[in-house]
């Protein structure tokens, strides 16, 4: 027998729907769904992406931007976007591995509703609902984010740390440098900086560092995006060479295939302005990179600033560049790019590793005040220097970065400790090595120039040895000057296919003009070369050296007559 239902209307399962529930009106937060079903409604914010912090956590909001990657992960698909103000990752799931929202790809801008959260250090979205914006709102966005861009790239033109003729001569350029840097980071663009492998060359290198980190950081909203977005490293030789540009297009471009990272921007200092340099730069440029050059070292013809963006060096507004280091430079231009502290000591430092006060003394006077004020004594400063020459030396072309950040003092106490555990050591290394020069070098009169040599691979035990030849070379040169009185020098060390050499202003000397003596005497002999009018290296062929240096005594005595 069948049981008898109950026919009373609002016990009837089908009927006991929300519909019977009291409804809020149009201005309550319930509103109604298809079939006459409710949901809670939620007011969803629409944010800048610059706006965004772990403050939303948790939180929905509304985002629009360009998405300039789609990286495919093992878990979740993640579409980088950018609106002009910053950047964020967008995390769409499936299942693992799969890629999600396969309409979306990269260029198209994009409305998405997301929940803000954090993962390995790192701000993100995960994406509740996205879609494309229209043809007309798509072109008004990407005004937009123009705009923006523009306007947060501007610099603000603040004073230099000194007051310089030379600078005030290179404001301009320096602040376009600081905007296309400011630009590129605005738009995504990783940054690459290579530079000499000093003291000066590392002050540059970290000067930049220093002020760029930040802004990555800030732009990407990630701890983590200063390791993708952000690569230092010294050059292998005293330029940028085809070797040092293969290796950063290959990794550049192994990085646009995995990663749908940008191509570089490259910024060369304490390098970058000979006629050495222009193949490697000319060979970014054919993959996509783009180049700004802080240098300090002259070239008889500007050949490079047709091929960068802008181009930072004395000579080119006809000043000397042994009167500021790159050190020095990029300093300057670092305060520009974001005005960060623990930087305004390093000038300072960088200028006496590079003897710039013995050509510009007033000028590092400013700096050695400015550094005081900060802490930093003359003495250390160049003890610091001592141990960056000295652990440059050993790291040779690993990038190291929180090492280095330790030598220029994150932080201060260790920086302290490091100095004073190796600086002695290093000083009897310098001591040794000062000796054994001085017992092995020789001298000759060439009319009033005194012509002081030593041949290195036959002095010195070889791979590894501090200090290193060039710093042995200024060492005895020094030495000479100082206990017997010699004004005018010439100092050469001779290696088998190079020779690195100093001068004293008496001695009437051009490194630039002896390399050309010697390409007109000997041209079978290939001299490349390059540095200040008293101080640069050559390169030649090893079966040349001795006729090299028979040429360079013709040239002091040739230089001897125009005196």
């Amino acid at each position: 027998m069948k049981k008898k239902q109950f026919q009373g209307k609002n016990n009837n399962r089908r009927d006991f729907r929300r519909d019977n529930y009291p409804r809020e009106n149009s201005r309550g937060n319930l509103r109604e769904k298809p079939r006459g079903r409710f949901e809670r409604f939620e007011k969803i914010e629409e944010v800048s992406l610059s706006d965004i912090s772990l403050d939303f956590s948790k939180r929905k909001v509304l985002v629009k931007g360009m998405v300039e990657k789609v990286v495919q992960t093992g878990g979740p698909t993640v579409f980088v976007a950018s609106d002009g103000t910053g950047s964020l990752a967008l995390k769409g799931f499936v299942k693992p591995g799969e890629r999600a929202y396969p309409e979306i790809e990269e260029g198209d801008i994009v409305s998405a509703i997301v929940t803000i959260g954090d993962f390995q250090g790192g701000i993100e979205g995960e994406i509740q609902k996205i879609s494309k914006l229209s043809p007309d709102e798509r072109e008004y966005f990407l005004k937009k984010i123009v705009e923006i861009q523009k306007s947060r790239a501007a610099v603000n033109p603040i004073p230099f740390l000194v007051k310089s003729q030379i600078l005030e001569k290179l404001r301009n350029l320096f602040i376009k440098a600081a905007t296309e840097i400011r630009l590129a980071i605005i738009q995504n663009r990783p940054i690459i900086v290579r530079h000499h492998n000093d003291t000066d060359g590392y002050s540059a290198g970290y000067a930049l560092e220093r002020a760029i980190l930040p802004l990555i950081i800030k732009q990407q909203l990630s701890e983590k995006a200063a390791w993708e977005y952000f690569l230092r490293a010294p050059c292998a030789a005293p330029f940028y060479e085809i070797d040092d540009s293969i290796r950063d297009v290959a990794l550049s471009l192994r990085n646009v295939a995995k990663f749908s990272n940008k191509m570089p921007l490259v910024i060369i200092a304490d390098n970058g302005s000979s006629p050495e340099d222009l193949l490697g730069i000319k060979h970014g440029k054919v993959h996509g990179m783009e180049f700004i050059v802080v240098d300090h070292h002259y070239s008889e013809t500007d050949l490079i600033t047709p091929e960068v963006l802008t181009h930072i060096n004395p000579f080119l507004v006809g000043e000397d560049g042994a009167r500021f280091s790159a050190g020095m430079l990029c300093t300057e231009l670092a305060r520009l790019i974001n005005p960060v502290d623990n930087i305004e000591q390093i000038p300072a430092m960088a200028g006496l590793a590079d003897r710039i006060e013995i050509r510009n003394p007033e000028v590092i006077e400013q700096y050695l005040k400015i550094a005081e004020k900060n802490g930093y004594s003359k003495e250390l400063l160049k003890n610091i220097s001592t141990v960056i020459d000295f652990v440059s030396s050993k790291i040779r072309f690993m990038e190291v970065r929180e090492y280095i950040g330790v030598l220029f003092g994150e932080p201060r106490d260790r920086q302290k400790q490091l100095v004073e555990t190796l600086e002695p050591h290093i000083r009897k290394l310098k001591e040794k090595g000062l000796a054994i020069s001085k017992a092995n070098a020789k001298t000759i009169e060439i009319g009033k120039t005194t012509l002081q040599f030593i041949e290195i691979d036959k002095t010195f035990p070889g791979f590894g040895f501090y200090p290193k030849p060039g710093m042995c070379v200024g060492m005895i040169h020094d030495d000479l000057q100082a206990t017997k009185g010699v004004t005018n020098l010439v100092t050469v060390g001779i290696m088998e296919t190079a020779m690195t050499l100093r001068a004293t202003d008496s001695a009437n000397f051009s490194v630039h003009d002896l390399i050309k003596f010697l390409d007109e005497k000997s041209p079978d002999s290939f001299v490349e070369g390059g540095g200040h009018k008293n101080a640069g290296s050559i390169n030649f062929l090893p079966s040349k050296k001795d006729i090299i240096f028979k040429l360079l005594k013709e040239f002091i005595k040739e230089r001897e007559r125009m005196n």
